[in-house]
């Protein structure tokens, strides 16, 4: 068989294009090499339907292993009852959640979209949406913090069953504990959804959701650094509210209900090879190094906040507690989209995104987010930042210059020579 010189001139071509830049999306990382070696391995071969020492397929003895090392090393990371690796994205671990615990129809209540929530808890254009009845909780407009207020007031009122805490686009650690209590009151679960800061939860530098959110969920990519995927954990295990019994009578426990959410609920045969990748990446997340990566992302956050504040950027909630942060630009008479847009030719990627009490569309924007968990990686400390940020500021103060575009462009690709990124590849 020939060898596709089509599609890994590409891959090659999206090396040289990372190792250049300067990767700014809040939502990515990258991973070390051995991550990468384990998902292009042949466990990508194996169909495994099922769980370790359940599976409806044989030849499972070695995947059944890998998979367990991957359950057993994220219990210790987040010292846990119960671990779910399987879920092929952060959306189908919450698909799955709101799946074993909800009925179509019943009422859920999340952060809204615009005010930097996501997608999968209760926007219209998605499941969680479409198939409950949705309701949402926003910011307040002159902090940029979360209305807890409101959100209290939404939960009294239209009795969810379902509160879903954890954003996309929010600065700000979570008052797990004040949403633990409205919830008891009003006789609903909560899921904490920490896709973006459990890198930093997992070494004690936010606060933990485990003893007060009944389940939590996460992609493994972001802060935690892995390969792409969902995982879905609780704290500790509990018996299902619902009297629901196995075929010998006993009563199920939640976790039982969430494997069948997984399998057969939501996906099919999990990806074996991406589970070895989250195993390894579970077991960097142990070590001491991760701890100073993890305390680096905070230092290199705030030290870019702190940079963009005395260049007159409207950071919302006027400052960052974990990786990323949300700018108004508006002040700075630039859309998100154009920003984005005249970054990228700057080799400077990031991504437009809407603020709260936006005046533009979706596909537009009054913002920008940024997120330094893929630079801190790449080996920058604090005083890199400045570099960084005046970069940002010079090309968005001149959108239109394409020479300085064009300059700034070069600094950048000079910059990042300091910087290798898997130099083992070539």
């Amino acid at each position: 068989m020939q060898r596709d010189t089509l599609v890994f001139n590409l891959i090659k071509q999206e090396l040289e294009r990372q190792r250049r830049g300067i990767e700014l999306i809040a939502s990515e990382n990258f991973t070390s090499l051995q991550v990468i070696e384990a998902m292009g391995t042949v466990l990508t071969n194996k169909y495994a339907e099922g769980y370790p020492g359940r599976r409806y397929y044989g030849g499972c003895e070695i995947v059944d292993q890998t998979e367990q090392l991957a359950i057993d090393r994220l219990k210790q990371v987040f010292n846990i009852e119960y671990a779910n690796v399987q879920p092929h994205s952060g959306a189908q671990a919450n698909a799955a959640v709101l799946l074993a615990i909800l009925q179509p129809g019943d009422a859920i209540l999340g952060l809204d979209l615009s005010m930097g929530g996501h997608l999968t808890h209760g926007s219209p254009v998605n499941f969680s949406g479409k198939l409950y009845q949705a309701h949402s909780y926003g910011v307040k407009k002159e902090t940029g913090l979360i209305d807890y207020e409101m959100l209290e007031d939404k939960a009294r009122k239209v009795k969810p069953k379902l509160i879903i805490c954890g954003a996309s686009a929010y600065s700000r650690d979570i008052d797990y504990a004040r949403i633990r209590l409205v919830a008891d009151e009003v006789g609903a679960f909560v899921m904490a959804d920490i896709a973006h800061p459990a890198g930093l939860i997992a070494k004690n530098l936010l606060s933990s959701p485990f003893q007060h959110c009944h389940f939590v969920t996460s992609t493994t990519h972001k802060t935690l650094r892995g390969p792409r995927g969902g995982i879905i954990m609780i704290g500790k295990d509990f018996e299902n509210p619902f009297g629901l019994k196995d075929v010998k009578g006993n009563t199920r426990m939640m976790s039982n209900l969430l494997d069948m959410a997984v399998f057969p609920g939501t996906q099919g045969g999990p990806l074996e090879h991406v589970i070895a990748a989250k195993a390894i990446a579970f077991g960097e997340i142990l070590t001491d190094e991760f701890t100073t990566y993890a305390q680096q992302v905070q230092k290199n956050a705030q030290s870019m906040a702190t940079a963009f504040v005395s260049r007159g950027y409207q950071i919302i909630s006027a400052g960052t507690d974990n990786h990323l942060m949300l700018i108004d630009l508006r002040n700075k008479n630039i859309s998100g989209k154009k920003a984005e847009q005249v970054l990228g030719h700057a080799d400077i990627t990031a991504n437009k995104n809407m603020v709260p009490f936006d005046d533009k569309s979706a596909f537009v924007t009054s913002g920008i987010r940024f997120g330094v968990p893929a630079i801190t990686t790449r080996g920058m400390k604090e005083h890199d930042m400045e570099f960084v940020v005046n970069a940002i500021d010079t090309v968005l103060m001149n959108a239109d210059d394409t020479s300085v575009l064009m300059k700034v462009k070069q600094q950048v690709n000079e910059f990042m020579t300091q910087f290798p990124l898997y130099p083992e590849l070539g």
